[in-house]
């Protein structure tokens, strides 16, 4: 089986473009994507058929089985049990990461009406967190077929040691930063 497309970019590429960039002798110290965690909660008092079919849209979504999170104490201002189902997550990696950060950026973020590029805000750990408001905009999950509208949270795991390598990695993977105007590029400490 092939390589995916973006994995070769990044070996052939964008791994040493970083290195030559940041003055990297060691290439092990060439910041690279570890893992992508999908995770979306939904309301404990969902039934039964609401939370299969959330669990059944992340799934296709990540090609891969969804894993139902459950509550790990009870909280009686929410009506929440310990137990009860509280979300859907999967991690990804290997050949599965690199399609879905491919899809991501190549097919569900353009189709964003209005598009003007993602927030460049990362963790301060070199890892990123990107929130979909609206899982339709990925080609698995049809827009009439859906009854309620669901969210996302894509956290991009990293082995970069600074926000800086994380950025420029997923930049040059292709990630669609919104571009900074003057007004919002940060002041100038005065000494």
């Amino acid at each position: 089986m092939p390589k995916p497309f973006l994995q070769e970019h990044f070996e052939k590429v964008v791994a040493p473009e970083l290195q030559k960039d940041f003055n990297l002798e060691n290439v092990h110290l060439i910041p690279r994507v570890s893992k992508i965690v999908l995770n979306t909660g939904f309301n404990a008092t969902l039934d039964k058929g609401q939370i299969e079919e959330t669990v059944r849209d992340l799934s296709s979504i990540a090609g891969q089985k969804a894993v139902v999170t459950k509550a790990r104490k009870s909280i009686s201002n929410f009506k929440l049990r310990e137990g009860m189902p509280i979300g859907a997550k999967v991690t990804l990696r290997g050949a599965a990461m690199w399609h879905f950060l491919y899809k991501t950026l190549a097919v569900a973020l353009p189709a964003i009406r209005d598009f003007r590029g993602v927030n460049e805000k990362f963790d301060g750990a070199g890892n990123y967190t990107l929130g979909i408001s609206d899982i339709t905009i990925f080609p698995e999950i049809s827009q009439d077929g859906s009854k309620r509208q669901m969210g996302l949270d894509i956290c991009i795991v990293t082995t970069a040691e600074s926000d800086d390598l994380g950025r420029e990695l997923l930049r040059k993977l292709g990630m669609p930063f919104r571009k900074r105007t003057t007004s919002q590029e940060p002041a100038a400490a005065n000494a």
